[in-house]
């Protein structure tokens, strides 16, 4: 079983000139084939996201016409904008839309659903789309539209953005994507606009900027991130919501859109395995963007050294958005077109920078969530996410049913990198069931195709395990899918265990349900409103790989060892010395000092072959 979204790489999709225009050419013959004698330019399917998908693919149109000068879509655009003008522009308010400030208003918004009062909630976003498709059609106007069109063109232009910003509350379904556009939209549009009122614009989207957004923005893992439906990152919204930051800076030149684009971009590389594979998000944990992300990426990724086109996108959308028979839709066709206008290459190295909460080196990779226990685990190909036993999730040690990864205290991290390893050593205050203190120290060690896991905590008494992943997918090429196995070693007994009870809160790896499903089911509101993450938080045992204790250790310690990858056979070795706990593999040896730190309480470490 393959998960549906995440294929390929989106860095791997060409984009030379000529590919773009190969792309545009495709997008002429499906549009002037598709055109209704009223000049309507929408998929034959399309029913949602509909009231600004034919002005999009008219933008599209024109784009190629201002690249090709093909003489057959001078005429295509001035009807299919007729069509726009005078079928998909709404004046009057949808019936039971719940975001109104003004009733009446008189000013023009784009539905999501043509049916009055059908699925108004979705209004805000298309009208914030026919805004950005109307401005983009603007900007290469020149030749193709009436002086009458284009004027009136433009006054629906300002409609949209007086009925956005004045008509309804602002960013009403707690969107990044949707708000960042939104002000991409009145930036782009000010560029139309006499003086005064250019400025007026302009300053009006800053401001919600500024304070709708800016103000309002989230943290995760250390870093500041445009909230997206309530969370702080969503794997297919979030990326878009940087390809919307990189067209603000590249029309606005403001500097805060590079900044807060950089944070996100950095964040993003962080939290992104090496082959592309993520997985959570408030509105969708498992659904990944594809073109839509191109732009925010390769920009981005470009300005702060990172590869982040090895993100794994939907390539059925790796050009534009399709209906199920692949037929274009217009809908993000603004995306698109600034994706083509941008000449910014990628970046195709990894970041040599160390990240507090990512390991990473060659096919091996492990990010961290907010308290330092892995969210993420890659090795061979295969990747691992953190199990649940009685509610709780993560990677760490188990007695008497309880996990010990919830830290009580400040979490020290210590990165080292030698000529042939990159290690990370976390020191962890946790507390017992019965409220005692103890202290997980967590060393992660890769040479790039293996990943070792040494955890050391104060003697637990009982009959003590490490909870050390639920296996759960694989690249296959350009395509992710479902596993229930990963190869593994441990230096004690290692099992996989599977949930004894069914039902929606106990997942097993062997089943076809997807991590996204699972979630879905376990979320408080329906599929599409619920939010995955908190679903899947409710999950109260998974598929789990469990550990014993490693033979040999110091006494008074409990020590398990596993490594994730390729190997023969795995026996380390552990010894008190001076310094504290050494550790030797077929691999390297580790020191691993007192939990106490440094002098400044800082892990100590020391790392060879």
């Amino acid at each position: 079983m393959y998960l549906l979204h995440q294929r390929g790489s989106l860095h791997n999709l060409p984009d030379t000139p000529e590919a773009y225009d190969a792309v545009l050419a495709d997008v002429t013959e499906q549009a002037l084939a598709r055109m209704t004698p009223e000049g309507n330019l929408e998929h034959p399917d399309c029913v949602n996201d509909i009231g600004d998908t034919s002005l999009g693919i008219t933008s599209l149109l024109a784009l190629a016409w201002q690249r090709g000068k093909d003489p057959r879509l001078p005429e295509a655009v001035r009807r299919s904008t007729d069509f726009h003008l005078r079928e998909r522009v709404f004046t009057e308010d949808n019936p039971g839309y719940p975001n109104l400030r003004v009733r009446a208003s008189g000013l023009a918004h784009a539905r999501y659903v043509l049916e009055p009062g059908a699925h108004p909630i979705g209004d805000w976003p298309s009208t914030v789309w026919a805004l950005l498709q109307a401005v983009n059609l603007l900007d290469g106007a020149e030749g193709l539209l009436t002086d009458a069109q284009r004027a009136e063109l433009l006054e629906l232009a300002r409609g949209y953005w007086r009925w956005l910003t004045e008509a309804t509350f602002f960013n009403p379904q707690e969107a990044g994507n949707q708000a960042i556009g939104c002000v991409v939209g009145g930036l782009m549009l000010a560029r139309h606009l006499p003086s005064d009122e250019a400025e007026a614009v302009r300053s009006r989207a800053m401001s919600l900027y500024l304070d709708e957004i800016r103000a309002h923005r989230v943290r995760d893992r250390g870093a500041l991130l445009p909230p997206e439906h309530g969370g702080a990152y969503d794997n297919n919204y979030s990326p878009i919501s940087l390809s919307f930051l990189a067209q603000a800076h590249l029309v606005s030149g403001e500097e805060v859109f590079a900044e807060d684009g950089e944070a996100l971009a950095r964040y993003l590389d962080a939290r992104l395995t090496s082959g592309g594979f993520d997985v959570g998000g408030p509105r969708y944990s498992e659904q990944h963007s594809a073109f839509e992300s191109v732009l925010g990426l390769r920009y981005f990724g470009h300005r702060v050294g990172a590869d982040l086109g090895r993100y794994r996108g939907d390539t059925r959308w790796a050009r534009y958005a399709v209906k199920q028979d692949g037929g274009i839709d217009g809908h993000f066709a603004f995306m698109l077109v600034w994706q083509i206008q941008d000449t910014t290459v990628w970046h195709r190295t990894p970041s040599t920078a160390s990240a507090r909460h990512q390991l990473r080196a060659g096919t091996v990779s492990v990010a961290f969530d907010d308290r330092m226990t892995p969210s993420l685990v890659e090795a061979a190909g295969t990747y691992l996410l953190p199990a649940a036993v009685n509610r709780q999730h993560g990677f760490g040690p188990v007695t008497d049913g309880f996990l010990l990864c919830r830290p009580m205290g400040e979490v020290r991290v210590r990165d080292l990198r030698t000529d042939t390893l990159t290690a990370k050593l976390v020191t962890k205050p946790v507390v017992t069931r019965d409220h005692v203190l103890r202290h997980v120290q967590s060393l992660y060690v890769t040479d790039g195709t293996r990943m070792w896991m040494t955890v050391s905590v104060e003697h637990l008494g009982g009959t003590p395990h490490l909870l050390a992943g639920l296996p759960y997918a694989a690249d296959d090429g350009d395509r992710v899918r479902r596993i229930d196995a990963v190869e593994m070693a441990s230096a004690g007994a290692l099992r996989l265990t599977h949930p004894l009870t069914e039902g929606p809160d106990h997942f097993d790896a062997r089943s076809e349900t997807t991590q996204e499903q699972a979630a879905f089911v376990l979320a408080a509101d329906p599929r599409g409103y619920g939010n995955p993450d908190q679903g899947w938080s409710h999950l109260v045992a998974s598929t789990a790989f469990e550990a014993d204790p490693a033979p040999g250790a110091p006494a008074d310690l409990d020590v398990f060892a596993v490594r994730y990858g390729p190997g023969g056979t795995f026996a380390p070795a552990f010894e008190r010395v001076p310094d504290g706990l050494a550790v030797r593999t077929e691999a390297f040896t580790a020191v691993i000092g007192d939990p106490a730190g440094d002098a400044r309480g800082e892990p100590v470490l020391t790392l060879h072959r």
